[in-house]
Formats: structure tokens, sequence, C-alpha cells
């Protein structure tokens, strides 16, 4: 049986995904608000163009964006549609952050800890979860929940602000955040549709929380250069955006990926990450 996968904000997690899916011979459609990246068949400019046929022929659906003060932007304009395409839809995947708990003192969170989000990105984020989970609710659409911490991979390294001097350690005391590669959200997105369990939720990261400062100065030792300074962040000269990722600080718990899903991480820590990630770097540049 043909698959066709519909990735509603076709960018950094969603392309990585899409390559993955191509890769087993399933047919990938990708929705863009940028006019250049909507060349192609398979990729649709949204809003703008007509997404009822996408919809219609897609088995599996994965959203993967921002919502806002008005909750999920897809949600606003297409409930009806999503309503209707409950009944062939097979598994539906809403990319949510771990930001939804908030603040736990770097302590422990799984996906039964409650949602005391700090922030009101982690306020519009419980209200889009909450919209798509109603739809489950209400229209039996096959629901699952995939809260991912902070990502990286890619062209999403610390090596290049290393390298450019911009990179700094902000230290702040407990401060402790959870990572995980795009990789890694790959496979485990993959093995959810491969063992649906509609209306569940699931935290993405690898196993090792750590502080920011320990990742920059191990991206830094790896390309043998000296370790960044560290700057106290009541004194750091820090943007409104990049304070508040700061008022939050949690270990998160992955053991759900691992058993329900028996998901194996490509990279279970930050260290092997950075490795690879560098390995890849010196490899296309030889």
């Amino acid at each position: 049986m043909n698959k066709t996968l519909l990735i509603f904000g076709y960018g950094y997690t969603g392309q990585v995904f899409a390559s993955v899916m191509r890769r087993d011979g399933w047919r990938v459609i990708g929705t863009s608000r940028e006019a250049e990246k909507a060349v192609g068949q398979d990729i649709i400019q949204w809003p703008g163009s007509d997404i009822s046929t996408a919809l219609a022929q897609a088995t599996h659906v994965l959203i993967s964006a921002a919502p806002d003060l008005n909750g999920d932007p897809f949600l606003a304009r297409l409930a009806p549609e999503f309503e209707q395409a409950a009944s062939h839809l097979q598994w539906v995947g809403y990319l949510s952050t771990t930001g939804v708990y908030g603040d736990h003192g770097g302590g422990w969170v799984d996906e039964t800890s409650a949602l005391t989000p700090a922030t009101t990105r982690g306020h519009h984020r419980v209200a889009a979860e909450k919209q798509w989970l109603g739809l489950f609710e209400s229209h039996t659409l096959p629901v699952h929940i995939f809260r991912l911490a902070g990502i990286y991979g890619d062209g999403r390294g610390p090596f290049a602000k290393v390298r450019n001097g911009t990179a700094r350690r902000i230290i702040k005391a407990g401060q402790v955040f959870s990572r995980i590669h795009v990789e890694d959200i790959a496979q485990v997105l993959k093995a959810s549709i491969a063992r649906p369990d509609v209306g569940s939720i699931y935290n993405i990261c690898d196993n090792d929380p750590a502080p920011p400062q320990d990742v920059i100065a191990e991206a830094a030792r790896l390309l043998g250069m000296p370790i960044p300074k560290a700057i106290d962040f009541d004194t750091a000269d820090l943007t409104p955006m990049a304070r508040s990722f700061y008022a939050e600080s949690k270990k998160v718990a992955n053991d759900k990926i691992t058993q329900k899903l028996g998901v194996s991480l490509i990279y279970p820590d930050y260290k092997t990450g950075l490795r690879a990630l560098l390995k890849a770097e010196r490899s296309v540049s030889k």
C-alpha cells in the first residue's frame, strides 16, 4: 500500500524526517510559507494554495510549526478539513516542546509531570497540544504528541560560534537543559508510525541533560581551541528572548521512547553528537 506523509511546516526537522521516509519509499508532501521553497509538485506554498487534495491523499500527517496567541496556525484555518480527514488518516504527529513543563528547579520531568510553562511560548504550546488532543477526543483523529528538547544537528551545532569567537559560556547556578539530535527525532517519529498508540505523548530527548556551558566547553575542546570564558548570567548582556531560555531548568526523562517504542538513540548524549557533527564537517571539507 502506498504511504504518503504530509508535513505541515517543512522546516529543519521536517526536512530531515522527509529524507528518512523518502529513503523508505514514501511519498512526502511539505508545506512552506516561503514561495522559493514551494518549487516542485511535492512542496506547497501555504497559506496561499489549496491544501485539500494533499490532505485527502495523505495517510500520515506531521505538524511542525510554532503556535501563536490564537493557537495552532493550521488548526485555525483547517480544523474542519482535519475533522473530515480523521476517517482515513492512520497517524498524526504534533511536534511540541519540553517547554510545556516550565521550570522544575533542575529536577526530572516525564510525560505525567505537571505543565507549568514559564514563558509565553510555553503557554502557546500547551494550548496547541490541547487543541490537537481535542480532535482526537471529538473526532478520533489519530494524534500523537511529541515534546522536543533543544534541537541540534547538521548546520545547528556550536562549532561555528566557537570558531568565530561569539560562543559564550553563560553560567547560571543549577541550570540544566535537555537536548536531542535531529536524526534521533526522525527515528522516534518513524518508530511511532510503526507502532501507533493514539493519544500518546512522548518526550524526545537524549540521555544526558547538561548545563549549556558544558556543551560549549566540549565543542571548544574538540576543536582544540580555548574554552570561552565564563560569564555570570546575572550580568550577561542577553536579549529578552535569550534570557527567557534560562527561566526554566529541568532534566527530561526519555524512558517512554526507549521502552514503549524500542528506540535506541543514535546520539545518546551531546558528546557523541558533537563528535559526529565535527567528523561530518571535516569529511565534507576534504
